[in-house]
């Protein structure tokens, strides 16, 4: 089993935590914690940023935690056993980073049905966070 397991997800999307969620708490164990992370992502363009509330990502990472403690006290059977984490940025970079800040053993994500177009002109969260992790990452289908 894993110590300490990393299960990012939209809560907005249930396929996102679906099919993941159980993977994570098996991995877990009975004794491993796991962590719930929600990304507030990153609005890129300094042009588009300007159009919004100058503390719009501030409310909207205040937000998505409490959404996230909610879910956490939804969805996982031990309390003691979930942390939430709130992170910042370009997903699948924001995912590693922090996976290695929590010291994870393991993230486990679903992934969306593979689309060749769109994997070829977007790229996919999951196989980001594949090809650049340096831990082991499970994905969910």
């Amino acid at each position: 089993m894993f110590d300490k397991v990393l299960l990012p997800i939209d809560v907005t999307h249930p396929e996102s935590w679906e099919k993941a969620l159980p993977m994570a708490l098996r991995c877990a164990g009975t004794s491993g914690e796991v962590h719930v992370l929600g990304i507030v992502h990153d609005l890129g363009a300094a042009m588009i940023a300007s159009y919004l509330p100058e503390d719009f990502e501030r409310k909207a990472m205040e937000r998505l935690k409490a959404d996230l403690q909610d879910f956490a006290a939804r969805e996982f059977p031990d309390p003691a056993r979930v942390r939430v984490h709130v992170g910042h940025g370009h997903v699948p970079e924001t995912i590693l980073r922090i996976a290695g800040e929590l010291g994870a053993d393991l993230i486990v994500m679903a992934s969306h049905p593979p689309n060749e177009l769109k994997s070829l002109l977007v790229g996919s969260n999951a196989d980001k966070v594949v090809r650049h992790a340096t831990l082991p990452v499970l994905v969910a289908r």
